[in-house]
This record gives structure tokens, C-alpha cells and sequence, in this order.
């Protein structure tokens, strides 16, 4: 029998004060009941002896605590799942949004899910296939890896996840691939874009799209990326797929635990943000992985806005010290018309020697990939002395070391977003595009490969 309490002492903001309750627990969900029959939705914050501090899932305009009833639930908030979530619209509470049947449930899961024994953890070590040549090529996607995207305001960060989501694939193992899309406090018009686009190309049938709009309450937000990755550890360790997991935009979901943090009066951290940002960002990125004895993977691209494109901000600075890496975006490639502005130089995959290689992508894939970066590098410097001192001042290797860097940002980097390119197709263009350096300056290939794929 589930107890009802009428003891509602105090509501601020999305936070309710419930006293004189016996047997409550952390997380646990609760019902508000009005007089009228309306019924809100919270979850337990803290339980202090006989008080428990709720946190409402919408706002708390129109309340009225004096004849309403708590009601706690005796369990967490769950996700219902089966292979009937591919191909559907959820909101952030995991409610279907796209006028389709509700799910039958195959089984419940606990959103917040249950740690990765480290033990039983397999090391990440197979190429994920984007599509897209300055991922693929230079800061490669592993099965099992955490590799954030770090965009700034106005770059095209959603685009580049429409075209992750759609093209990414593992190699051999296309029909046990899903995509579990996360969106958290985005405007109507770009959940509207991600959905259309996702119908548009087909990719919606191996996808799951859980939308929480800038719109809906805030601790929504912290509830979206739990329930996509609820739905992805359904999808890879019940059903043995393997699952990317985008999320777009951790920002704002960052933003909304700042939020319930001011209005919980929590002492508070760098920029405002509470002191436990680093656990609870954490307990969502460590959710990826792969488990020995499991066919099924998951893998995590999560995108965030840097505010005031500040690398050092504690939301991409946290982020980098828990995940393998980074996509950096650059508003210099952006200005210049390059899409997607991957600024590679800066761009770091952790774990890319781990998922290349012969039998997994190409023999001379580490070769080329360290002779790009190197020429890419020394083709900036080139284009930077130019620029101050004249053409003059360089040499005829530093010219073409220039022209380099130039044909690698229009034709390596600025693929376009509807360009899919296989990993034959990526390593083929860094052959056709070191041709333009001397064949003495490949100094990072060895021989063997160097005659095998070099056309003057």
C-alpha cells in the first residue's frame, strides 16, 4: 500500500519540501495529487530523518500545497523498452512523441543504471566507420570510446551530428547498429531539423530519438541523456548491438544542474556550477563501453557548446578529463566556408592506434595519418611566415607545404554534410593530396608503403 502524505510544508521554484515521511528513498518517484484530480510527477532529491526535499518535473506555477497529497512510489523513474523503440520520437521523460502506439514493455530499467564492473570492462580496439575524413582519418572513432565534439555558439555542431548519426556504421556488422540520439534543450526548429533529417535519409529505422525542447522544464534535462542511455545499454547488452550514442547539447544539460543546485542553496563551484559537476558528467559518459563476454557495444559522441568558446570552461575541461579525447570545431575553418570545420591539429582521439591498422582499416593508415598531421602542421607555419613576411621569404618546399595545407582544408576537411566517405576513400585522398609534397619528405611512412599506394 502506497503512503500518501498531506504534510507539504514548502515549494520553491521546481523543489518541494514534504515532512513527517517514513521509509523514503533517494531518487524514489512521487506523485502530487491536487485537489481536482490533476496529478504532477518529482523525484526525491535528499531525505534528511522524517523530510524529504522533492524535485518536480515541471514547474510549480499553480500548486496548491495546502490540499494537495504526496504519494511516493517506492521505485526510481524507469524507461520501458523493446526492439519496438527503433525507429521512435520519445520526449526527455522516454513519453513517445511521434502520435506512434505505446511501447509494450519487453522489461523496465532503472534510468540511472548500474556501474560497469571495471573488471568485466573490454578494451575498446574497432573502427567505427563516420563517413567523415577528418574523424575517420585523423582522430579515429573506437568501438567502446567516449569522443566528445567541442562546438561554440553559431558553429554547425547539429549538422555534424545529423551526419554522424546518419552515415556512422561499424564494418561487417551494419545490421546490429543502432543510433541512440539524445537532444537536451534544443529549440523547436532544430528538433524539428534532427527528426526530418532522420526520416529524410532512413537512418530513423536503426535510431532511437529521445527530443527534450528549450521549452520543457528544466529537470527534464537531467533526466534525457539517462534515458537515452537506458535505451542504448537495452539495445547492446540485452540484444548484442552495437549502439552510438550522440547527445546535443551538454551544455544545457549542465546548465539545468546548475539551476536545481542555486535553488537547492548548494554552496557552489567554478562559474556556479556545483562542486559534484565532475561525478554527475561522470556517471553519464562512463556508461559507454564494452563488457568481456557481451557481443554488444556502446559508443559516445556527446556535443557541447563551449560558452564564450573558452576551452577552459569547466564543462570542456571536466569533459576532457573524463573522456578519450576531442573534436574540436574551429570558427576560422567555418568563416572560410569549410564544413564541417574540424580543426584537426588541436583534435585528439586517445584511443585511435587502438582501431586501425591491417584488418581493421588499412596497413598505412597510422603512417599517413602522422605524415598529414605533420605536413598539415609545417603547411600553417608556412602560410603564417607568408603572411608576415611575403612569399619570398619561403622556400620552394615551404611553398608547396603551403599549397598543402591549403588543398587539405578544401578537400580533406571540407567534405560537405552530405558527403560519406569510406575509410578506402579517406586513405586514398591523403595519398593523392602528399603527392603534392616531395617524395623525400615523407619521412613518418615507411618504404614499403610509400611504393605500394604513392602516385606522382
Amino acid at each position: 500500500m502506497l503512503k500518501e502524505y498531506r504534510t507539504i510544508k514548502e515549494v520553491i521554484g521546481p523543489l518541494m519540501l514534504v515532512e513527517g515521511v517514513e521509509g523514503v528513498k533517494y531518487n524514489e518517484l512521487v506523485e502530487i495529487e491536487q485537489e481536482n484530480g490533476e496529478i504532477r510527477q518529482g523525484k526525491v532529491l535528499e531525505v534528511n530523518r522524517d523530510k524529504a526535499l522533492v524535485q518536480l518535473f515541471e514547474a510549480s506555477r499553480g500548486l496548491k500545497i495546502s490540499s494537495a497529497r504526496a504519494r511516493f512510489l517506492g521505485k526510481s523513474i524507469e524507461l520501458k523498452v523493446s526492439l519496438d523503440i527503433l525507429g521512435r520520437v520519445f520526449d526527455g521523460m522516454g513519453r513517445a512523441a511521434d502520435n506512434g502506439p505505446q511501447i509494450i514493455a519487453e522489461k523496465r530499467v532503472d534510468v540511472n543504471g548500474t556501474p560497469i564492473n571495471p573488471s568485466a570492462r573490454d578494451y575498446p580496439d574497432e573502427f567505427i566507420q563516420t563517413g567523415v575524413s577528418a574523424i575517420d582519418g585523423l582522430n579515429t572513432l573506437v568501438r567502446g570510446q567516449k569522443l566528445p565534439v567541442f562546438s561554440a555558439s553559431g558553429l554547425p555542431h547539429a549538422n555534424l551530428a545529423a551526419q554522424i548519426a546518419r552515415q556512422a556504421k561499424v564494418l561487417g556488422a551494419e545490421n546490429k547498429f543502432a543510433v541512440v540520439f539524445a537532444a537536451i534543450g534544443i529549440t523547436y526548429e532544430e528538433a524539428d531539423f534532427f527528426v526530418s533529417d532522420f526520416k529524410r535519409t532512413g537512418a530513423i529505422e536503426r535510431a532511437v530519438l529521445f527530443m527534450n525542447l528549450a521549452s520543457d522544464p528544466a529537470i527534464e534535462r537531467i533526466s534525457t541523456p539517462r534515458m537515452a542511455l537506458s535505451a542504448a545499454e537495452y539495445l547492446a547488452f540485452d540484444k548484442g548491438m552495437h549502439v552510438l550514442v550522440i547527445m546535443t547539447d551538454i551544455t544545457n544539460y549542465a546548465e539545468a544542474l546548475r539551476e536545481v543546485s542555486a535553488a537547492r542553496k548548494e554552496v557552489p563551484g567554478r562559474r556556479g556550477y556545483p562542486g559534484y559537476l565532475y561525478t554527475d558528467l561522470a556517471s553519464i559518459y562512463e556508461r559507454a563501453g564494452k563488457i568481456r563476454g557481451k557481443e554488444g557495444s556502446i559508443t559516445q559522441i556527446p556535443i557541447l557548446t563551449m560558452p564564450e568558446d573558452d576551452k577552459t570552461h569547466p564543462i570542456p575541461d571536466l569533459t576532457g578529463y573524463i573522456t578519450e579525447g576531442q573534436i574540436i570545431l574551429s570558427r576560422d575553418l567555418y568563416k572560410k566556408g569549410f564544413n564541417p570545420p574540424i580543426d584537426v591539429l588541436p583534435s585528439l582521439s586517445r584511443l585511435k592506434d587502438k582501431g586501425i591498422g591491417a584488418n581493421k582499416t588499412r596497413e598505412d593508415h597510422a603512417d599517413t595519418m602522422n605524415q598529414l598531421f605533420a605536413a598539415y602542421a609545417r603547411g600553417k607555419e608556412a602560410k603564417e611566415l607568408s603572411a608576415i613576411l611575403g612569399d619570398a621569404a619561403l622556400t620552394d618546399v615551404d611553398k608547396k607545404y603551403a599549397r598543402f595545407a591549403e588543398e587539405f582544408e578544401r578537400l580533406y576537411i571540407a567534405q560537405g554534410f552530405e558527403t560519406n566517405r569510406s575509410i578506402a576513400e579517406t586513405l586514398d585522398l591523403g595519398w593523392k593530396l602528399l603527392s603534392i609534397l616531395p617524395k623525400t619528405e615523407l619521412k613518418r611512412i615507411k618504404d614499403v608503403y610509400i611504393e605500394k599506394y604513392w602516385k606522382e
